[in-house]
């Protein structure tokens, strides 16, 4: 992450959409948008913490340009915000999360703030909550809970649930705090924050 964190690459073939989101977010996060997958990864680099990405574009779609995205080893957090409506093939995707249009400057305020807290979570926990968000997609539709596919994402959930207690569980409480410390707000004398 470079020093002007939190920058927010809004991605959709719609520009008078881009603009909207933009003009939402623009007050809290510094955002660029683009109106293309070539675009978008022309500008995606370091400084791109989290980015909003259609799936349905001409050229190159969002799956694509989320795929790409994996495959450079960009480390940002990806929301899929689309018209699309999930089926178990997002089980296979490595998007964090998942907002069907249309959306509203709170739905995107809440996943911007919930994708820029999972910055600061180790890999394992961020897998976590990804897998987490495409089962709750998945339960609204009574077919994807009967699938193979659906098993297999819930025996990731189960196994990366019991790594992580592992690894907290061997945590000594200097290891836990010191681990966490960086999660903890700091008021301005440097003490943690009681709240």
């Amino acid at each position: 992450m470079s020093s002007q964190a939190g920058t927010v690459l809004i991605v959709d073939d719609d520009a008078a959409l881009t603009d909207v989101y933009a003009a939402w977010l623009a007050d809290d996060y510094p955002v660029e948008t683009a109106t293309s997958g070539a675009a978008a990864l022309d500008v995606i680099d370091d400084h791109v913490d989290i980015v909003l990405l259609d799936r349905r574009m001409p050229g190159l779609s969002g799956d694509d340009v989320l795929a790409e995205i994996r495959a450079d080893g960009h480390d940002c957090r990806v929301a899929m915000v689309t018209g699309v409506e999930p089926t178990t093939d997002v089980i296979a995707m490595g998007f964090d999360e998942y907002l069907v249009k249309p959306v509203d400057s709170d739905d995107l305020h809440r996943t911007v703030e919930t994708l820029r807290d999972r910055l600061a979570y180790s890999d394992d926990l961020q897998e976590l909550y990804a897998l987490l968000s495409k089962r709750a997609l998945l339960e609204t539709d009574p077919d994807a809970a009967d699938t193979d596919a659906y098993d297999d994402l819930d025996d990731r959930i189960d196994a990366l649930r019991a790594d992580l207690t592992d690894t907290v569980s061997e945590f000594s409480h200097d290891d836990f705090r010191a681990a966490f410390h960086d999660l903890t707000p700091q008021d301005p004398e440097g003490s943690a924050n009681a709240n």
